[in-house]
């Protein structure tokens, strides 16, 4: 057991936990692109949250952001959040999100990729999971304010 002396963070309250995709080389991906200062926005299903019975985060919070090791890699805090229909995402948000994306169309289909997923799907609990227009969206903005 580590004294606070020995551990500085040892008497910091735990943060909640800011994950990105699923462990393995796409969240490796995009924990880089938070560090790089390349991704400053990202984007999940609505019904993520309904699936794990979770309220939005508020604007403000802060988390610590996780890499697929399970380490706390930085400090993110929330700046935006907001809640809209998967149709209505503009290319400004597509483009913070940090992955290479030039067009709405081909966020899109990378993310459609990711939340029609086996994976993604299991963790929804609906094996024929699919998104379509209307399907609403968390869309958050974020800045780090402290590496680990």
């Amino acid at each position: 057991m580590e004294t606070p002396r020995e551990n500085p963070h040892a008497d910091r309250e735990a943060l909640p936990p800011f994950l990105l995709a699923f462990p393995g080389p796409l969240r490796d991906q995009l924990v880089a692109a938070v560090l790089s200062g390349q991704k400053v926005s990202t984007t999940g299903l609505l019904a993520e949250y309904e699936a794990e019975k979770e309220e939005l985060p508020p604007v403000g919070e802060r988390s610590a952001l996780i890499d697929s090791d399970g380490r706390e890699i930085a400090v993110v805090e929330l700046t935006e959040v907001r809640v809209l229909p998967l149709g209505q995402v503009d290319l400004r948000h597509a483009l913070d999100e940090g992955e290479g994306y030039e067009s709405v169309a081909a966020w899109r289909a990378g993310h459609e990729a990711f939340w029609h997923s086996d994976e993604m799907r299991e963790a929804l609990g609906d094996p024929s999971f699919t998104v379509h227009d209307g399907t609403l969206v968390v869309a958050e903005r974020f800045r780090v304010v402290e590496r680990r």
